[in-house]
């Protein structure tokens, strides 16, 4: 099986042009519209490999791609690819700096593309078995990584401004699916999974 890809752009013509030459080559293509959008999905899906837009309201290409080594370093070694119109030297090495495995810039050239995701596919198969069984959720994800720097639960509601119940309720859910007792017991098994890092 080629691959599970996700594309995150906000133009919807561009989502749906990318997966339509996607899926003709036979991978399974998901799309997203916005930064939010896209970072959640990566977080739902753990897809193979991520082609991501720069420019986007809400959240830039950037911005997912900083905030996903922050929180997730699981997905540290997804590939993730830079597909924009910013063609500056300064963006693209900037791009390559938060740690995207490739630049590639808009009018699309749908055969490099194809090339480039060929490419970066190429260890998947390898890596498959090394993710960790247990997926969580990125509220979830959040909610375990403060937890694991110490913070209480009244700390975190402030930090992800939601209150105090639901943070408990994501925490709640996180040790349940690690089938584990305590939130430190969480945050251990998450850490050690390489879902977090404290």
């Amino acid at each position: 099986m080629p691959g599970k890809l996700l594309c995150i752009d906000d133009e919807q013509r561009i989502v749906d042009l990318l997966t339509e030459e996607l899926s003709e080559q036979g991978y399974a293509v998901h799309g997203a519209t916005s930064g939010p959008e896209g970072f959640a999905a990566i977080l739902r899906l753990n897809p193979d490999l991520v082609i991501c837009d720069i420019n986007m309201p809400g959240m830039t290409g950037f911005e997912v791609l900083e905030k996903l080594k922050t929180l997730s370093p699981q997905f540290s070694r997804m590939p993730f690819i830079f597909l924009s119109a910013l063609n500056e030297r300064e963006d693209i090495l900037k791009g390559r700096r938060l740690g995207a495995d490739d630049y590639v810039t808009k009018p699309i050239d749908f055969e490099m593309l194809l090339e480039v995701v060929k490419a970066r596919l190429n260890p998947v198969a390898r890596k498959a078995n090394a993710r960790p069984a247990v997926s969580l959720t990125e509220r979830e994800i959040e909610a375990l990584t403060w937890s694991a720097r110490g913070k209480s639960s009244a700390d975190i509601a402030v930090l992800m401004e939601v209150s105090e119940r639901t943070v408990n309720f994501h925490i709640a859910n996180a040790m349940q699916k690690f089938g584990v007792a305590t939130r430190i017991q969480a945050a251990v098994k998450a850490s050690l999974a390489g879902i977090i890092k404290e």
